[in-house]
């Protein structure tokens, strides 16, 4: 069986779900669509977008604040269980994480923290620091382990918003942004570690180092024109699945909002 599985940060489901755009939904022959920063409770939504016929939908909204952060994950085949957030109290709350156990691969569909804003000193300048990257990369730490106590039982997908471009050909404009939150040294060290431990990009596994390809451009500088992005959105599977790993991709000729979409093709 071909299993294909995309994944969308839509920066707004509701803003989104309005515009002809999201036809892009109701011809996916998808199995599964994860969406990130939903920015929503599904009781907000119109039932159509909320239930699509055909398809068993699964949400994590933010608790902490209206209008924030949320993942929802669309299913065509059954899923054997599911559950929302890390395990731990301190990463619950922001409808960050989803994870649904398939028979063959356990699923997660994470829309990972950013860095925030950066700090400012007594003077009004910048520290080099940003809020939350520590938050994010104790976020990163909880998830990783939470994932390898689940491949003991089978393998993991993963997909979502990382917000980390993993190397300089992962963003258009590397040097500028290397003390930008998204390409700072800690943050891609961990997404090393994280290959290194077995688990595979799917879109660099297909396509190498194939340059220019994005799935995050900033609305402020009109970017997306210019092809000035960033690769922050991934699949990533745990080694074992990586020869079941058929296809991946970008869908850069989606738009909607400032992410486009990202596939991946498995034979289960």
């Amino acid at each position: 069986m071909l299993f294909k599985l995309v994944s969308w940060n839509v920066n707004g489901l509701r803003a989104v779900s309005a515009k002809a755009d999201w036809d892009w939904f109701a011809h996916s022959d998808a199995q599964v669509v994860a969406l990130q920063e939903t920015k929503a409770h599904p009781e907000q939504l119109d039932e159509d977008v909320r239930e699509p016929a055909g398809w068993e939908s699964r949400w994590a909204s933010s608790t902490v604040k209206k209008g924030y952060s949320g993942v929802a994950v669309f299913s065509r085949v059954p899923f054997l269980s599911w559950s929302a957030e890390l395990p731990q109290p301190e990463f619950q709350g922001e409808g960050r994480l989803l994870h649904l156990e398939y028979p063959d691969f356990h699923f997660f569909n994470g829309y990972f923290p950013n860095g925030g804003a950066e700090e400012l000193d007594e003077n009004g300048k910048p520290t080099g620091n940003f809020k939350r990257v520590p938050y994010k990369m104790a976020y990163f730490e909880a998830f990783l382990a939470y994932a390898e106590e689940c491949r003991k039982s089978k393998p993991i997908v993963v997909c979502g918003d990382f917000n980390i471009a993993h190397r300089p050909i992962d963003l258009a404009r590397p040097k500028p942004n290397e003390k930008c939150t998204g390409f700072l040294p800690e943050e891609r060290a961990f997404l090393d570690r994280f290959t290194v431990l077995g688990y595979v990009d799917t879109f660099r596994h297909v396509h190498g180092d194939a340059p220019d390809n994005y799935s995050w451009w900033s609305y402020k500088t009109r970017a997306r024109a210019k092809n000035v992005g960033w690769r922050i959105d991934y699949f990533f599977v745990s080694q074992e699945l990586a020869p079941a790993i058929r296809d991946a991709w970008i869908e850069n000729d989606v738009y909607g909002s400032d992410h486009c979409p990202v596939g991946l093709s498995l034979e289960i």
